[in-house]
């Protein structure tokens, strides 16, 4: 009979099915808009998503811009590299049209174009894909947005960025990017659970982004270290729920209005 109450408990409490995870639109709702545009974020909000991620670079003139490549070329056909080429150069691209003659005419935006369809109480995941160069101007974006400290937080594959900018900036969130390789003849993992925790020490990082690969037994020791464990790109249903129920804190999607609706039933 007491266990019988205890579990009913649980239930009651909801600690046997974690809560859904915040859903982070993928630069944007990205299966359906052109990534890291303007009509892809928005569109992403539509659908209920909990936050976007967006992927950013400093232009050769000093902007911080939203584009995942270091060249324009996947995305507006024409090739240009982001860091040797001006704001008002990159703006006269179409960076839309490639997904659908609908969103012809589109063009790079700014982080503050960005900042600006954020609404109250929703996040953004900003992924800085070059070098540190672009944390002078990032932080000076960032003042300038309106939006509060827990609704940012800074992503990046290299540690040293992520390193430099909590020093400068220690109240601002940050999490360390990492996917995870296998050695077929060793079965060795890299990086290690040793090298991801001491990673996350000398950065001062508040979390740890990794991709589906990562194996289940580092998520508890990075969550006990008092780390918090998000996962990218998920669009598939049962792996997104698998995730859940590892006690993952967010999940990046290209497919947030699916996800969102899926996993909350």
């Amino acid at each position: 009979m007491k266990k019988l109450i205890c579990i009913a408990a649980l239930l009651l409490s909801g600690s046997l099915y974690p809560k859904v995870p915040t859903i982070v639109a993928h630069r944007g709702a990205s299966h359906d808009a052109p990534e890291n545009t303007l009509p892809a974020f928005k569109l992403a909000w539509e659908r209920g998503a909990d936050a976007i991620e967006g992927d950013f670079y400093l232009t050769k003139d000093g902007h911080v811009v939203c584009i995942h490549d270091k060249d324009t070329k996947r995305v507006a056909g024409t090739k240009l590299l982001v860091g040797d080429s001006t704001l008002a150069e990159l703006r006269k691209l179409d960076v839309g049209a490639w997904k659908d003659a609908s969103f012809q005419g589109t063009a790079i935006p700014t982080i503050a174009d960005v900042f600006t369809t954020i609404p109250p109480r929703k996040r953004i995941f900003i992924e800085i894909k070059c070098g540190s160069e672009i944390i002078p101007a990032l932080l000076e974006q960032i003042g300038r947005s309106g939006l509060q400290a827990d609704q940012i937080v800074v992503i990046c594959f290299n540690a040293q960025v992520l390193q430099e900018l909590k020093a400068k900036s220690p109240g601002l969130k940050v999490s360390w990017l990492s996917g995870f390789k296998t050695d077929k003849a060793t079965g060795e993992i890299t990086p290690s659970l040793d090298q991801v925790l001491q990673t996350l020490g000398r950065i001062g990082a508040d979390g740890f982004s990794s991709n589906t690969g990562i194996p289940e037994s580092y998520v508890e020791p990075i969550k006990a270290n008092g780390y918090e464990w998000h996962v990218w790109t998920v669009n598939d249903l049962s792996l997104a729920n698998r995730m859940k129920g590892l006690g993952v804190q967010s999940i990046t999607t290209d497919r947030p209005g699916f996800l969102k609706k899926e996993m909350a039933q």
